[in-house]
């Protein structure tokens, strides 16, 4: 029996799914996902494999997460969504568009192009793994710990949103930290050179991050034809979250149009 995606569902209308970054979950929408299901949207908010309350796996690849996608869509009988990817949850969903054109009916990507990145998560991963538990017994204390890896401090509040109490005076992360660091060099992966999707499709860059480069629009155009990019201005790579006013305006515009 296949597991089924971790998921949050808001409101009805037209389903919109929502895929989180690396190291994020579906909780890092929550405010956002209200917002778009107040416009109509039946929002599902969507913990990827080895992230937030999902199952845990040590396989860990974009075709197998467009494959839980597809697996998500069957279960909660879903035959056309919009889908909206940020970072990895954007690789996932452009893959996923690629393979099953007939169940998108708009695209709409963050701050990722589908072109290869090399890893550069090193410092993060290795923070992480750093941290002690059996010493270490509040957030505060792992923050500390985290800070000589990890100097900006918006970054280790995002990466600790993620500790929990696996039982009582114990520490742990709801990523699966293990199989993340051995499959760390899966996430930069390039979009297969023959994957197309010809359906509407809305990149967004952020204006202060270098994820998305003027030249990678030749790229873009190769995968999605109809794709366009737009830039979310005082917005670095988090950009819903830095500038989530423009984001939520520009991607209803699309999705509305």
């Amino acid at each position: 029996m296949r597991e089924i995606l971790h998921s949050k569902i808001i409101g009805e209308g037209s389903p919109l799914l929502i895929l989180h970054g690396f190291l994020g979950m579906s909780d890092n929408w929550k405010t956002l996902g209200n917002e778009f299901s107040k416009k109509g949207y039946e929002v599902h908010l969507i913990d990827q494999r080895n992230h937030g309350r999902s199952f845990h796996s040590d396989h860990f690849s974009y075709e197998l997460m467009a494959e839980d996608l597809l697996n998500y869509m069957n279960h909660h009988g879903l035959q056309q969504v919009n889908l909206l990817g940020h970072s990895m949850g954007g690789k996932t969903a452009m893959l996923f568009a690629t393979l099953h054109p007939q169940k998108v009916e708009k695209l709409i990507i963050a701050d990722i192009a589908p072109k290869y990145y090399p890893p550069h998560h090193q410092d993060i991963l290795d923070g992480l793994n750093a941290l002690n538990f059996n010493t270490i017994n509040s957030r505060t204390e792992a923050d500390k710990e985290l800070s000589s890896y990890i100097s900006i401090k918006s970054v280790r509040q995002f990466l600790l949103k993620n500790l929990y109490w696996q039982e009582k005076e114990s520490l742990g992360f709801r990523f699966n930290l293990k199989a993340l660091t051995k499959n760390v060099n899966q996430i930069g992966a390039a979009l297969p050179k023959e994957a197309k999707y010809n359906g509407y499709t809305l990149f967004l860059r952020g204006s202060n991050s270098d994820y998305i480069q003027p030249i990678d629009d030749l790229v873009i155009k190769n995968h999605f034809p109809l794709a366009t990019t737009t830039t979310i201005t005082n917005a670095g790579h988090w950009l819903h979250a830095e500038n989530p006013k423009m984001f939520l305006d520009t991607v209803l515009e699309f999705l509305n149009d």
